[in-house]
């Protein structure tokens, strides 16, 4: 997806583009390109984007480590307010202090949205936190004979602490 310089969509019909899209986007690993579609908005002082988008991704089990497809569903927007910053903090000193109204996006008016930059942001959000293959998955399964016979088989190094663990009660 093109860069949309902001002042552009003030000529447009509606103040508005809309994007149809699929693609692979870089950096968000999928196993289908990314599709869906993307509005954005100019409401004078800000833009409003909104997006409906849905691609396949690989994930990994948190308890048993195997690997298994999810759907990836976005249905987003958002607000991005249109600012000149005129006084950007020092960042060379490492530490500088945010005021709570800070804490918003924002653009130049006179400057550029990356549509895919802001899909691949809103992707990584919709990325579930707890990452299981099944409700019911009971993890990996561990048995101490299992254990015991590929310790002893498959390295020396570990003969001292099995013969310290036959000491133990």
């Amino acid at each position: 997806m093109e860069t949309i310089y902001i002042p552009h969509l003030l000529t447009k019909t509606e103040r508005k583009e809309v994007i149809d899209f699929e693609e692979i986007i870089p950096d968000l690993e999928t196993l289908t390109p990314v599709r869906g579609r993307l509005q954005v908005t100019h409401q004078g002082n800000y833009l409003e984007v909104k997006a409906k988008a849905e691609t396949i991704v690989t994930l990994t089990c948190h308890r048993c480590l195997k690997q298994y497809n999810h759907r990836l569903k976005l249905q987003s927007s958002e607000l991005i307010w249109l600012e000149e910053k005129a006084n950007q903090p020092d960042a060379s000193s490492g530490e500088f202090e945010v005021d709570l109204e800070d804490l918003v996006e924002n653009l130049s008016p006179g400057g550029y949205f990356s549509p895919s930059d802001w899909v691949y942001e809103q992707m990584c959000l919709e990325l579930p936190h707890k990452q299981l293959c099944d409700t019911e998955c009971p993890g990996i399964s561990l048995t101490d004979d299992a254990n015991t016979e590929s310790s002893e088989t498959s390295d020396s190094r570990w003969v001292s602490l099995e013969a310290l663990k036959r000491q133990l009660p």
